[in-house]
């Protein structure tokens, strides 16, 4: 009874043709180039990184390459679940639509490796015309604005700030001493672009006496990679 379980774990129910293996990593390839593609065009300049579109091309290879060994062994994906388990990966995601490109490798390999390529086939096309119109879209950039001034400014400064963006311009920051201070707020790339008066909030600041410097500073996370 053990021999049988164990041999029946142990062996393959159905072997690959190398045919078949080869059309599997042609078809993860195509597909691989695809979403090569797809993140190119959907991520801009300052958020592109090649490397990682590379390793995203990898990935579908390297996943249909386990699908290939691991087949219909129930042992060897048991083993092979294991021993990636232990794997731990630390780099840093910088943009979150990244998971949904390395959950799409991961699938495309996963399906490749099965030889299902039309589900693969009709799926990556769904996914590649959702990321395309859905790629233009941005979350609004949150801007610092940062003012030095005497500190006899400081009022005049804060009434400027909460008259010009009707209060939404959170302080972040206060600093100040016996002479001088220095205040950070934060707005939203919308509230920046309104004008106050005719003219920018930067113009207007410089208005009020002893500002001696105005800082507008992007927290965009598309430019922190």
């Amino acid at each position: 009874m053990k021999s049988t379980i164990f041999n029946f774990l142990s062996t393959s129910n159905t072997a690959m043709s190398y045919e078949n293996v080869l059309l599997n990593f042609v078809a993860a390839t195509i597909i691989g180039l695809v979403i090569f593609l797809c993140y190119k065009l959907t991520h801009s300049r300052a958020v592109y990184s090649a490397k990682f579109n590379v390793s995203l091309l990898m990935m579908t290879v390297i996943t249909t390459l386990v699908m290939s060994v691991i087949g219909n062994n129930i042992a060897l994906s048991l083993g092979m679940v294991g021993a990636l388990s232990i794997v731990r990966f630390r780099t840093a995601i910088k943009d979150v639509r990244d998971t949904a490109y390395i959950f799409w490798c991961i699938a495309v390999g996963i399906c490749c490796g099965v030889s299902e390529y039309f589900l693969v086939g009709v799926g990556s096309l769904v996914i590649f015309l959702v990321l395309l119109l859905l790629g233009a879209v941005h979350s609004d950039d949150v801007y610092l604005i940062s003012v030095k001034a005497d500190r006899n400014a400081e009022n005049d400064i804060s009434m400027l700030m909460t008259n010009a963006f009707r209060g939404k311009a959170n302080m972040r920051v206060n600093n100040s001493n016996s002479k001088s201070c220095e205040l950070i707020y934060e707005v939203t790339g919308k509230m920046l672009k309104k004008k106050v008066n005719g003219q920018d909030i930067k113009e207007e600041l410089y208005n009020i006496d002893s500002v001696s410097m105005v800082n507008i500073i992007c927290q965009s996370e598309e430019i922190s990679r």
